[in-house]
Protein backbone atom coordinates (compact mmCIF):
# COMPACT_ATOMS: atom_id res chain seq x y z
CA UNK A 1 0.00 0.00 0.00
CA UNK A 2 1.31 3.51 -0.56
CA UNK A 3 0.69 6.47 1.38
CA UNK A 4 -2.37 7.86 -0.18
CA UNK A 5 -3.71 4.51 -1.75
CA UNK A 6 -7.59 4.70 -2.09
CA UNK A 7 -7.46 8.40 -2.31
CA UNK A 8 -9.55 9.69 -6.15
CA UNK A 9 -8.23 13.32 -6.99
CA UNK A 10 -10.17 14.83 -9.55
CA UNK A 11 -7.24 16.82 -11.65
CA UNK A 12 -9.26 20.03 -13.53
CA UNK A 13 -5.55 22.14 -12.93
CA UNK A 14 -2.62 23.26 -15.85
CA UNK A 15 0.40 24.68 -16.43
CA UNK A 16 2.58 24.41 -12.92
CA UNK A 17 1.29 25.20 -9.32
CA UNK A 18 -2.23 22.76 -9.89
CA UNK A 19 -0.10 19.57 -11.74
CA UNK A 20 2.82 20.15 -9.55
CA UNK A 21 -0.22 19.68 -6.16
CA UNK A 22 -1.36 16.54 -8.00
CA UNK A 23 1.52 15.70 -9.41
CA UNK A 24 2.80 14.57 -5.51
CA UNK A 25 -0.67 12.85 -4.99
CA UNK A 26 -0.05 10.04 -7.90
CA UNK A 27 3.58 10.35 -6.56
CA UNK A 28 2.12 9.34 -2.71
CA UNK A 29 -0.50 6.43 -4.38
CA UNK A 30 -4.00 8.48 -5.07
CA UNK A 31 -5.69 8.23 -8.29
CA UNK A 32 -5.38 11.39 -10.27
CA UNK A 33 -7.84 11.67 -12.98
CA UNK A 34 -6.78 14.59 -15.32
CA UNK A 35 -9.25 16.29 -16.65
CA UNK A 36 -8.19 18.46 -19.97
CA UNK A 37 -9.57 20.35 -22.70
CA UNK A 38 -10.05 18.30 -25.81
CA UNK A 39 -9.06 20.64 -28.48
CA UNK A 40 -4.60 21.20 -26.98
CA UNK A 41 -5.57 19.99 -23.27
CA UNK A 42 -2.94 21.61 -20.86
CA UNK A 43 -1.47 24.61 -21.99
CA UNK A 44 2.11 23.21 -20.98
CA UNK A 45 1.64 20.28 -23.60
CA UNK A 46 2.87 23.03 -26.23
CA UNK A 47 5.62 23.75 -24.21
CA UNK A 48 9.24 23.33 -24.96
CA UNK A 49 11.36 21.16 -25.06
CA UNK A 50 9.58 18.57 -26.97
CA UNK A 51 10.90 14.76 -27.34
CA UNK A 52 9.37 13.07 -30.33
CA UNK A 53 6.51 15.49 -29.94
CA UNK A 54 5.78 15.18 -26.32
CA UNK A 55 6.47 18.00 -24.13
CA UNK A 56 9.07 17.46 -21.76
CA UNK A 57 7.59 20.12 -19.20
CA UNK A 58 4.14 18.64 -19.50
CA UNK A 59 6.29 15.32 -18.84
CA UNK A 60 7.80 16.03 -15.62
CA UNK A 61 4.57 17.64 -14.16
CA UNK A 62 1.87 14.96 -14.49
CA UNK A 63 3.22 11.53 -14.05
CA UNK A 64 1.24 9.06 -13.18
CA UNK A 65 -1.99 10.60 -13.80
CA UNK A 66 -4.94 10.08 -16.13
CA UNK A 67 -5.65 11.99 -18.85
CA UNK A 68 -9.69 12.30 -19.56
CA UNK A 69 -10.72 14.75 -22.26
CA UNK A 70 -13.99 16.69 -21.53
CA UNK A 71 -15.78 19.95 -23.10
CA UNK A 72 -17.01 21.52 -20.34
CA UNK A 73 -19.07 23.90 -21.84
CA UNK A 74 -20.95 21.27 -23.21
CA UNK A 75 -24.05 20.87 -20.93
CA UNK A 76 -23.06 16.64 -20.99
CA UNK A 77 -19.65 17.57 -20.10
CA UNK A 78 -20.77 19.44 -16.85
CA UNK A 79 -22.93 16.69 -16.35
CA UNK A 80 -19.85 14.01 -16.23
CA UNK A 81 -17.76 16.45 -14.83
CA UNK A 82 -20.77 16.56 -11.58
CA UNK A 83 -20.58 12.42 -11.65
CA UNK A 84 -16.64 12.64 -11.18
CA UNK A 85 -16.73 14.69 -8.41
CA UNK A 86 -19.78 12.26 -6.97
CA UNK A 87 -17.18 9.26 -7.02
CA UNK A 88 -13.90 11.53 -6.37
CA UNK A 89 -12.26 12.68 -2.94
CA UNK A 90 -10.50 15.54 -3.75
CA UNK A 91 -11.01 18.14 -6.60
CA UNK A 92 -7.91 20.66 -7.02
CA UNK A 93 -8.20 23.09 -10.07
CA UNK A 94 -6.02 26.19 -10.65
CA UNK A 95 -8.26 28.97 -12.50
CA UNK A 96 -8.96 32.25 -11.92
CA UNK A 97 -11.77 32.39 -9.00
CA UNK A 98 -15.19 32.63 -10.56
CA UNK A 99 -14.28 30.75 -13.68
CA UNK A 100 -16.19 27.49 -12.29
CA UNK A 101 -18.91 29.47 -10.71
CA UNK A 102 -19.76 30.52 -14.03
CA UNK A 103 -19.74 26.81 -15.50
CA UNK A 104 -21.76 25.82 -12.34
CA UNK A 105 -19.14 23.85 -11.44
CA UNK A 106 -17.55 25.59 -8.12
CA UNK A 107 -17.47 24.35 -5.10
CA UNK A 108 -21.03 25.13 -3.54
CA UNK A 109 -22.04 23.23 -6.80
CA UNK A 110 -20.28 20.54 -6.05
CA UNK A 111 -20.67 19.99 -2.06
CA UNK A 112 -24.69 20.06 -3.47
CA UNK A 113 -23.31 16.02 -5.04
CA UNK A 114 -20.61 15.15 -3.04
CA UNK A 115 -20.91 16.61 1.12
CA UNK A 116 -17.36 15.30 1.56
CA UNK A 117 -15.57 16.46 -1.34
CA UNK A 118 -12.64 18.69 -0.60
CA UNK A 119 -12.35 21.27 -3.16
CA UNK A 120 -8.79 22.73 -3.48
CA UNK A 121 -8.82 26.27 -5.77
CA UNK A 122 -4.97 27.58 -5.82
CA UNK A 123 -5.09 30.94 -7.44
CA UNK A 124 -2.80 33.97 -7.99
CA UNK A 125 -4.72 35.58 -5.12
CA UNK A 126 -6.96 33.88 -3.47
CA UNK A 127 -11.29 33.83 -3.99
CA UNK A 128 -10.86 37.01 -1.93
CA UNK A 129 -9.35 39.91 -1.39
CA UNK A 130 -8.95 43.49 -3.81
CA UNK A 131 -6.99 41.33 -6.22
CA UNK A 132 -8.92 38.04 -6.38
CA UNK A 133 -9.99 38.22 -10.12
CA UNK A 134 -6.49 39.28 -11.32
CA UNK A 135 -4.35 37.11 -13.50
CA UNK A 136 -1.54 35.58 -12.22
CA UNK A 137 2.15 34.11 -13.40
CA UNK A 138 5.32 33.13 -11.60
CA UNK A 139 7.25 36.18 -12.50
CA UNK A 140 4.42 38.61 -11.03
CA UNK A 141 4.07 37.30 -7.82
CA UNK A 142 7.90 37.17 -7.52
CA UNK A 143 7.95 40.60 -7.84
CA UNK A 144 4.78 41.32 -6.18
CA UNK A 145 5.73 39.00 -3.04
CA UNK A 146 8.93 40.70 -2.02
CA UNK A 147 10.87 37.56 -3.36
CA UNK A 148 12.57 39.61 -6.26
CA UNK A 149 13.72 42.48 -3.51
CA UNK A 150 15.58 40.69 -1.58
CA UNK A 151 17.38 38.08 -4.32
CA UNK A 152 20.43 39.02 -6.80
CA UNK A 153 23.62 40.85 -6.53
CA UNK A 154 22.17 44.03 -5.44
CA UNK A 155 19.44 46.12 -4.57
CA UNK A 156 19.66 47.82 -8.41
CA UNK A 157 19.26 44.31 -10.35
CA UNK A 158 16.02 42.93 -8.55
CA UNK A 159 16.30 39.26 -9.48
CA UNK A 160 13.69 36.40 -9.53
CA UNK A 161 14.87 32.55 -8.34
CA UNK A 162 15.60 30.52 -10.87
CA UNK A 163 13.23 27.80 -9.86
CA UNK A 164 9.14 28.89 -10.14
CA UNK A 165 9.25 29.49 -6.37
CA UNK A 166 5.78 31.00 -6.00
CA UNK A 167 4.48 28.28 -8.36
CA UNK A 168 6.09 25.31 -6.40
CA UNK A 169 5.48 26.82 -3.27
CA UNK A 170 1.65 27.00 -4.01
CA UNK A 171 1.73 23.41 -4.84
CA UNK A 172 3.28 22.33 -2.26
CA UNK A 173 0.93 24.30 0.54
CA UNK A 174 -2.40 23.01 -1.57
CA UNK A 175 -0.77 19.77 -1.23
CA UNK A 176 -1.06 20.29 2.72
CA UNK A 177 -3.94 21.87 2.78
CA UNK A 178 -5.92 19.30 1.32
CA UNK A 179 -4.10 16.60 3.75
CA UNK A 180 -5.16 18.53 6.42
CA UNK A 181 -8.61 18.90 5.16
CA UNK A 182 -8.70 14.84 4.92
CA UNK A 183 -8.05 14.52 8.03
CA UNK A 184 -10.55 16.54 9.53
CA UNK A 185 -13.19 15.35 7.24
CA UNK A 186 -12.21 11.86 9.00
CA UNK A 187 -13.53 13.49 12.64
CA UNK A 188 -16.49 15.46 10.47
CA UNK A 189 -17.38 13.84 7.72
CA UNK A 190 -17.08 16.62 5.32
CA UNK A 191 -15.43 18.52 3.04
CA UNK A 192 -14.66 21.62 2.49
CA UNK A 193 -13.35 24.45 0.33
CA UNK A 194 -9.12 24.65 0.68
CA UNK A 195 -7.93 28.41 -0.53
CA UNK A 196 -4.49 28.89 -1.59
CA UNK A 197 -3.16 32.15 -2.83
CA UNK A 198 0.29 32.05 -4.57
CA UNK A 199 0.86 35.50 -3.05
CA UNK A 200 -0.27 34.66 0.40
CA UNK A 201 2.50 31.42 0.25
CA UNK A 202 5.57 33.86 -0.93
CA UNK A 203 4.71 36.03 2.13
CA UNK A 204 4.93 33.20 4.32
CA UNK A 205 8.66 31.55 2.89
CA UNK A 206 10.00 35.06 3.20
CA UNK A 207 11.38 34.15 6.66
CA UNK A 208 14.30 36.33 7.90
CA UNK A 209 13.35 38.64 5.53
CA UNK A 210 9.86 39.45 6.91
CA UNK A 211 11.31 39.11 10.54
CA UNK A 212 14.17 41.35 10.07
CA UNK A 213 11.40 44.24 8.86
CA UNK A 214 8.94 44.11 11.08
CA UNK A 215 11.24 44.08 13.95
CA UNK A 216 13.91 47.00 12.86
CA UNK A 217 11.96 48.40 10.33
CA UNK A 218 14.76 48.00 7.89
CA UNK A 219 14.06 47.32 4.67
CA UNK A 220 15.67 44.10 3.30
CA UNK A 221 18.02 44.30 0.02
CA UNK A 222 19.02 41.65 -2.02
CA UNK A 223 23.17 41.40 -0.55
CA UNK A 224 24.02 38.16 -2.96
CA UNK A 225 24.97 35.16 -1.53
CA UNK A 226 25.84 36.23 2.06
CA UNK A 227 23.72 35.65 5.07
CA UNK A 228 22.07 38.70 6.53
CA UNK A 229 22.62 37.35 10.26
CA UNK A 230 25.05 35.00 10.04
CA UNK A 231 28.98 34.98 9.06
CA UNK A 232 30.67 33.80 7.04
CA UNK A 233 27.86 32.19 5.29
CA UNK A 234 28.63 32.43 1.80
CA UNK A 235 29.94 31.64 -1.91
CA UNK A 236 33.97 31.61 -1.68
CA UNK A 237 36.27 32.08 -4.61
CA UNK A 238 38.77 29.60 -5.21
CA UNK A 239 41.84 28.94 -7.67
CA UNK A 240 39.27 27.08 -10.26
CA UNK A 241 35.71 28.97 -9.60
CA UNK A 242 33.46 28.78 -6.21
CA UNK A 243 32.55 26.84 -3.83
CA UNK A 244 29.32 27.47 -0.11
CA UNK A 245 30.50 27.56 3.17
CA UNK A 246 27.97 27.70 6.08
CA UNK A 247 29.65 28.55 9.55
CA UNK A 248 26.81 28.42 11.51
CA UNK A 249 28.95 28.85 15.28
CA UNK A 250 31.50 29.40 16.85
CA UNK A 251 32.62 25.78 17.16
CA UNK A 252 32.31 25.56 12.87
CA UNK A 253 34.32 28.57 13.19
CA UNK A 254 37.32 27.62 14.86
CA UNK A 255 37.47 24.75 13.15
CA UNK A 256 37.00 26.47 9.38
CA UNK A 257 40.36 28.90 10.88
CA UNK A 258 42.21 25.69 11.60
CA UNK A 259 41.80 24.10 8.02
CA UNK A 260 42.37 27.84 6.28
CA UNK A 261 45.66 28.52 8.74
CA UNK A 262 43.27 31.76 10.47
CA UNK A 263 44.23 30.54 13.93
CA UNK A 264 45.22 34.22 14.42
CA UNK A 265 41.92 35.25 13.94
CA UNK A 266 40.07 33.14 16.15
CA UNK A 267 39.94 35.56 18.82
CA UNK A 268 40.81 38.39 16.52
CA UNK A 269 37.91 41.37 18.33
CA UNK A 270 36.42 41.68 14.69
CA UNK A 271 35.93 38.14 14.39
CA UNK A 272 35.26 36.84 17.81
CA UNK A 273 31.85 36.46 17.82
CA UNK A 274 29.02 36.45 14.82
CA UNK A 275 27.76 39.26 15.19
CA UNK A 276 31.34 41.17 15.11
CA UNK A 277 31.78 39.04 11.98
CA UNK A 278 28.53 39.85 10.36
CA UNK A 279 29.02 43.81 10.98
CA UNK A 280 32.99 42.90 9.82
CA UNK A 281 32.32 40.43 6.37
CA UNK A 282 33.65 42.21 3.98
CA UNK A 283 37.15 42.49 5.65
CA UNK A 284 36.82 39.06 6.73
CA UNK A 285 35.69 37.51 3.00
CA UNK A 286 38.86 39.19 1.54
CA UNK A 287 40.96 37.29 4.09
CA UNK A 288 39.63 34.29 3.62
CA UNK A 289 39.67 34.25 -0.14
CA UNK A 290 43.33 34.88 0.14
CA UNK A 291 44.03 31.80 1.23
CA UNK A 292 41.01 29.68 -1.02
CA UNK A 293 42.25 31.35 -4.20
CA UNK A 294 45.02 29.41 -3.76
CA UNK A 295 43.70 26.24 -4.08
CA UNK A 296 40.66 24.19 -6.00
CA UNK A 297 37.48 23.78 -4.64
CA UNK A 298 37.59 20.13 -4.39
CA UNK A 299 40.58 20.69 -2.26
CA UNK A 300 38.89 22.50 0.23
CA UNK A 301 35.89 20.87 0.36
CA UNK A 302 37.31 17.68 1.04
CA UNK A 303 39.37 19.81 3.96
CA UNK A 304 35.97 20.78 4.81
CA UNK A 305 34.57 17.32 5.48
CA UNK A 306 37.34 15.87 7.16
CA UNK A 307 36.80 18.07 10.42
CA UNK A 308 32.49 18.47 9.39
CA UNK A 309 32.52 22.61 8.36
CA UNK A 310 29.25 23.01 6.24
CA UNK A 311 30.27 23.33 2.45
CA UNK A 312 29.35 22.26 -1.11
CA UNK A 313 30.30 22.59 -4.44
CA UNK A 314 28.13 25.13 -6.81
CA UNK A 315 26.66 22.78 -9.35
CA UNK A 316 25.35 22.69 -12.89
CA UNK A 317 22.04 20.73 -13.82
CA UNK A 318 24.61 18.42 -15.25
CA UNK A 319 26.47 17.48 -12.61
CA UNK A 320 23.30 17.86 -10.46
CA UNK A 321 21.63 15.04 -11.83
CA UNK A 322 24.38 12.59 -11.97
CA UNK A 323 25.87 13.32 -8.06
CA UNK A 324 26.05 10.20 -6.49
CA UNK A 325 24.04 11.56 -3.25
CA UNK A 326 20.71 12.01 -6.01
CA UNK A 327 21.21 9.08 -7.62
CA UNK A 328 21.44 7.02 -4.23
CA UNK A 329 18.44 8.50 -3.18
CA UNK A 330 16.45 7.53 -6.37
CA UNK A 331 15.91 10.81 -7.19
CA UNK A 332 16.54 11.11 -11.02
CA UNK A 333 14.58 7.93 -12.43
CA UNK A 334 13.60 5.92 -15.40
CA UNK A 335 10.60 5.89 -17.10
CA UNK A 336 9.30 4.86 -20.68
CA UNK A 337 6.50 7.07 -22.56
CA UNK A 338 4.17 5.43 -24.94
CA UNK A 339 4.95 8.54 -27.51
CA UNK A 340 8.56 9.89 -26.47
CA UNK A 341 9.91 6.61 -25.45
CA UNK A 342 12.61 6.45 -22.82
CA UNK A 343 13.84 9.36 -20.52
CA UNK A 344 14.55 10.14 -17.15
CA UNK A 345 12.87 12.82 -14.60
CA UNK A 346 12.82 13.83 -10.62
CA UNK A 347 12.09 11.40 -8.92
CA UNK A 348 9.76 10.94 -5.80
CA UNK A 349 11.36 13.56 -2.55
CA UNK A 350 9.53 11.80 0.01
CA UNK A 351 10.74 8.34 1.48
CA UNK A 352 8.73 5.91 3.42
CA UNK A 353 9.72 3.39 5.67
CA UNK A 354 6.43 1.38 5.15
CA UNK A 355 4.12 2.47 2.17
CA UNK A 356 6.40 3.41 -0.65
CA UNK A 357 6.14 6.50 -2.87
CA UNK A 358 7.29 6.38 -6.54
CA UNK A 359 7.20 7.23 -9.84
CA UNK A 360 4.77 4.71 -11.00
CA UNK A 361 4.12 5.92 -14.48
CA UNK A 362 4.67 8.10 -16.64
CA UNK A 363 2.75 11.41 -18.16
CA UNK A 364 -0.50 10.67 -20.39
CA UNK A 365 -0.92 11.44 -23.72
CA UNK A 366 -4.14 13.62 -24.43
CA UNK A 367 -7.21 12.02 -23.40
CA UNK A 368 -5.43 8.72 -22.93
CA UNK A 369 -7.28 7.44 -20.51
CA UNK A 370 -11.27 9.07 -21.31
CA UNK A 371 -12.48 6.00 -22.31
CA UNK A 372 -11.36 3.56 -19.61
CA UNK A 373 -12.30 6.37 -16.77
CA UNK A 374 -15.37 6.92 -18.04
CA UNK A 375 -16.70 3.34 -18.86
CA UNK A 376 -15.31 1.51 -15.82
CA UNK A 377 -15.56 5.01 -13.30
CA UNK A 378 -19.09 6.16 -14.84
CA UNK A 379 -20.71 2.75 -16.34
CA UNK A 380 -20.62 4.06 -19.67
CA UNK A 381 -21.29 1.53 -22.37
CA UNK A 382 -19.11 1.59 -25.61
CA UNK A 383 -22.30 3.16 -27.57
CA UNK A 384 -22.65 6.04 -25.10
CA UNK A 385 -19.06 6.83 -25.35
CA UNK A 386 -19.46 6.80 -28.65
CA UNK A 387 -22.07 8.96 -28.85
CA UNK A 388 -20.00 11.20 -26.50
CA UNK A 389 -16.93 11.37 -28.88
CA UNK A 390 -20.12 12.35 -31.38
CA UNK A 391 -21.05 14.76 -29.99
CA UNK A 392 -18.10 16.59 -28.85
CA UNK A 393 -18.25 15.73 -25.87
CA UNK A 394 -14.84 14.00 -25.15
Amino acid sequence: MKPLEGLVVLDMTRVLAGPFASMMFADLGAEVIKIERPEGGDDTRAYPPFQKGESAYFMSLNRGKRSVTLNLKHPRGKEILKELAKKSDILIENFKPGTMDKLGLGYEDLRKVNPRLIYAASSGFGQTGPYSSRPAYDLIIQGMGGMMSVTGPDEHTPTKVGSSVADIFAGLFTAIGILSAVNARNRTGRGQLVDVAMLDCMVAVLENAVARYLVSGEIPHPIGNRHPSIAPFTTLATSDGAMNIAVGNGDIWKRMCAVLGMEEYVNDPRFADNPSRVEHFQALKEIIEDRTTKKTSDHWLAEFEKVNVPSGPINDIAHLVHDPQVLARKMIVDVVHPVAGAMKIPGVPVKFSDTPSEVKEPAPILGQHTEGVLTSFLGLTPEEFEALKKDGVV
